[in-house]
């Protein structure tokens, strides 16, 4: 008899089966006689002195209506007892103790599978003809219920996608059709509960419960049961222990768990969130031994219920942090050890801020260790490594106790160990998922070669690069870039970069509206990686209630397989503004570019245009209007068939660190260009560029732009006047996004038309928030100034208005305003002083911005708010709204 413990049940019954058959039945013979066939063979028996054999094994899945999953094969795997096999192999299995601890074993492992709820062993006797006892083994197995259904139900705070990816992070899986496994379940609620937590529901209950699910016996619909409590608030954090740091400055270096203050909408805060308490500690931490408390601990939060809000869904609590600060250490002594590629003297000027006499300070050491990464990165160290190695003065460094009854003043030696490790060579370069672009593309951007030395910084120089080409999705993830040691080489390294590849082929068509083009339809093709190599190609027609552009545009970074770019464009171009005249220009560009350093390129460009201005205002052409500006029918080519011929040269040198171009994060571009416009036309002028562009990350969703630019033209030669499509104007969603397309600027102040100026300053800002996907959130500010020859740039100026006479296209005459220099006097008697106002013109704002896959730019809602907009008319010759809703298409800068 087989004994087990729990769930084991064994019966024995005698004589239960026989499988000999029955001896002394008669035969009847046939009617007639026929050959009678050859009897069957007789299995063989046992040896009588054998003793008991396990005769047969089998597997029963109970309840006979349940319909099992599991292949029986699986159950087998576990299974490995064998029973006597007297036809196949000739063997007999004894039935003794030997058989019944294999048989245990069996069962133990079949229980413990993730499959079976219930499982019981019998053995039945089963004798054989010639008397020897035959065990048959029966193993009942009670499959687990299976899942049919899984939900979540309750709250709604934390989506149910949310808590699937969270899931598939920790590796936890709750497929349908898979066993009940109650350890699995209860991982699920343990990380539903953390999500919630994460929101701030710390007390947010997650119950699972099981009930029968229609299809089949052992079907169960899991439920799991949100309750999501109060959200805990913090009303305000406290620390105890601390003597030396104050409250306020150790409160300052929380960035999750802290009071909920003025700019929380951006740095967040307010709301208890325990599972990331963990960077608020490590961040007092690094203050306090930044400030020299070396050994300083942060201990673990106790949160003081001190209310709940009326409704109940709001908890208020009171965080107690517990801190002790120990010592504050002094620098006794600093050296630097382990160096053996790089002498000391050469590395000392890394550690220049750490000084003997003054606190100890991790954050030099750490800046320090980013540079020197950096310095043998580019000699291949790539597993440099170094830390602070630290002797206190008051503490045993055998026993690592303090020093009984120290009195000195806390100090500490400070070495600076160094591990260099081995510097590697590049032994292979490989890309993948370019199926578009070329290797040869890719590879001409980079700054590695197989076969060299394996520099760090080169290759992040290169990854840039190729961040800037737009061909790609930024390379960030560590899946893109992978580096691997070589197997079975020492020295060496593998690199390979995994590209996906955006679309730059846009065949488009469609309408749209924006401020500058009005209502236009468009059609055209663009690509910005020609047949995989490169080249840009451009062809488009576009039409709109303002303005018609034609253009067809190549251009090749590489020219002859060398980094430099050439470039051809021509163009058709007409755009009307309203109320004023109509522009149109024809003509075409060349350019070439070269490398002038790593970041640098200089350009030269030329370019021919023939523009026209007609459709002119009859208003401009009056002369009432024309003799009080003797200017303005120059400038509106009046007395030129309202044509003129421009043909310029233009060379400009851009230093360009911009990381991607349609939604860039962190970089810098530097501009300066110069049109020189002359030989060939009939148009003389100088024009000067000046441009700063600056991106910082400040989160991985947040980053801040600001670009600031001045301009300057001047005409020389025979051109005494500008034409007015070559003098400086701002306004638009380009410039300042609250103000209509070329409404700032010098005005005339007869006719109300804007002239514009000779010079302007423009600066904007903005600060940028990734909500998701290709959607951005921007909140900006623009001002501008534009000035006219023999004007200088101001902070304010005077206000006046007419009485008398009204400009011809403005009903109203307190409308028209004059600006002058704060306390100049205007130069007519027929306006009046009315007050100062700002001369920077400026916006500020709003806008969504999402990338339109059609148009391949950013597509932007704009709402504005401009406040100094004194003098300033819309191309409606309104005055310019308060507020400001528009379209748009592109980026600001």
């Amino acid at each position: 008899m087989i004994t087990k413990p729990r769930r084991l049940v064994v019966l024995a019954v005698a004589a239960l089966v026989c499988l000999a058959p029955a001896a002394g039945l008669a035969q009847v013979p046939p009617p007639q006689a026929q050959p009678q066939a050859a009897a069957p063979p007789q299995p063989p028996l046992p040896p009588t002195d054998i003793g008991p054999v396990l005769r047969a094994l089998e597997l029963r899945v109970v309840p006979d209506n349940v319909f099992t999953v599991v292949p029986f094969e699986t159950y087998q795997y576990y299974i490995r007892t064998q029973a006597s096999q007297p036809l196949t192999r000739g063997t007999w299995v004894a039935f003794d103790e030997a058989t019944e601890r294999s048989l245990l074993a069996d069962f133990d492992r079949l229980i413990a599978t993730p499959f079976v709820d219930d499982l019981r062993l019998e053995v039945l006797d089963s004798p054989y003809p010639n008397g020897v006892m035959g065990k048959h083994v029966i193993f009942f197995i009670e499959e687990r219920k299976r899942i049919k259904i899984v939900d979540y139900q309750g709250s709604r705070e934390v989506a149910t996608a949310d808590i699937e990816t969270k899931l598939k992070e920790e590796n936890i899986e709750v497929r349908l059709d898979s066993p009940v496994d109650d350890s699995v379940i209860r991982r699920v609620a343990g990380v539903v509960k953390e999500l919630y937590a994460e929101k701030g529901y710390q007390f947010a209950t997650v119950t699972p419960t099981q009930k029968a699910a229609p299809g089949g016996p052992k079907l169960v619909h899991l439920t799991f049961n949100i309750v999501q409590g109060p959200k805990v608030k913090i009303r305000d954090v406290q620390f105890d222990g601390n003597s030396n740091v104050s409250d306020g400055d150790l409160r300052a270096q929380l960035k999750i768990n802290k009071p909920r203050g003025f700019l929380a909408f951006i740095g967040g805060g307010g709301t208890y969130q325990e599972g990331k308490y963990a960077e608020d500690a490590q961040a007092l931490t690094a203050y306090l031994r930044d400030k020299g408390y070396v050994y300083a601990v942060v201990g673990q939060p106790q949160l003081e219920v001190v209310g709940d809000s009326d409704d109940g869904k709001t908890r208020w609590v009171r965080i107690r942090i517990p801190v002790d600060e120990r010592d504050r250490y002094r620098v006794s002594k600093f050296t630097i050890a382990g160096n053996e590629t790089i002498r000391t003297e050469a590395l000392t000027p890394f550690f220049n801020k750490v000084k003997v006499g003054d606190y100890f300070d991790f954050t030099p050491i750490g800046k320090a260790r980013e540079k020197l990464s950096e310095l043998y990165g580019s000699f291949g160290f790539m597993d440099f490594e170094m830390y602070p190695d630290l002797k206190p003065n008051n503490i045993n460094p055998d026993t690592g106790e303090p020093v009984a009854d120290f009195t000195g003043t806390p100090e500490v030696e400070v070495t600076v160990r160094i591990t260099e490790g081995v510097a590697f060579v590049l032994n292979r370069l490989t890309f993948l998922g370019n199926t578009t672009t070329r290797d040869s593309v890719i590879r001409r951007e980079m700054r590695l070669v197989e076969g060299g030395v394996f520099n760090m910084e080169s290759l992040k120089f290169s990854v840039r690069r190729l961040n800037q080409l737009g061909y790609f999705k930024p390379l960030e993830s560590d899946d893109s870039v992978k580096i691997e040691k070589t197997p079975n080489a020492e020295g060496k390294v593998d690199v390979q970069l995994r590209f996906e590849e955006q679309n730059r082929n846009q065949l488009s068509f469609g309408a749209g509206v924006s401020q500058f083009e009005g209502f236009f339809g468009q059609l055209g093709f663009q690509t910005s990686n020609f047949m995989g190599r490169g080249e840009t190609l451009s062809v488009s027609a576009q039409k709109g209630s303002r303005a018609r552009n034609y253009q067809l545009a190549f251009s090749e970074p590489f020219l002859f397989d060398r980094p430099i770019t050439a470039g051809i464009d021509v163009y058709s171009r007409q755009f009307i503004y309203p109320f004023q005249f109509t522009q149109q220009s024809t003509g075409g560009n060349l350019l070439f570019g070269f490398p002038a350093g790593s970041w640098s390129r200089f350009f030269i460009g030329y370019s021919f245009e023939q523009i026209e201005v007609r459709d002119v205002n009859e208003v401009y052409r009056q002369p009432g209007v024309l003799e009080g500006n003797p200017l303005l029918q120059e400038s509106l080519l009046l007395n030129t068939g309202g044509k003129r011929t421009v043909s310029k040269v233009s060379p400009s040198i851009s230093y360009n660190t911009v990381n991607e171009p349609i939604f860039p994060t962190d970089g810098t571009r530097l501009t300066a260009a110069l049109d020189v416009a002359g030989l060939g036309g009939d148009t003389e002028f100088l024009r000067g560029r000046l441009e700063g562009i600056f991106y910082r990350r400040l989160t991985t969703r947040m980053s801040v732009g600001v670009r600031a630019q001045g301009e300057y033209v001047r005409p020389y030669g025979e051109t005494t006047t500008l034409p007015i499509f070559e003098k400086l104007v701002l306004g638009g969603e380009y410039t300042i996004r609250g103000f209509d397309l070329r409404s700032v600027g010098t005005r005339d102040e007869r006719s109300g038309l804007v002239l514009g100026g000779n010079k302007t300053l423009l600066f904007n800002a903005e600060y940028m928030i990734n909500v998701g996907g290709p959607v951005r959130l921007v909140f900006f500010y623009d001002a501008g100034q534009v000035r006219d020859i023999g004007e200088r740039f101001l902070w304010k100026e005077t206000v006046f208005q007419r009485v008398a006479p009204t400009p011809p296209l403005l009903s109203d005459p307190t409308q028209f305003v004059v600006l002058t220099p704060e306390g100049q006097t205007p130069p007519t008697s027929t306006l009046e002083p009315i007050g100062t106002s700002y001369a920077f013109k400026t916006s500020m704002g709003g806008e969504l911005r999402f990338f339109m896959p059609v148009l391949n730019v950013p597509f932007r809602l704009i709402f504005a708010y401009n406040p100094q907009r004194s003098g300033v008319f819309n191309n409606q010759l309104q005055r310019q709204p308060k507020f400001t809703f528009r379209f748009a298409v592109g980026t600001t800068f």
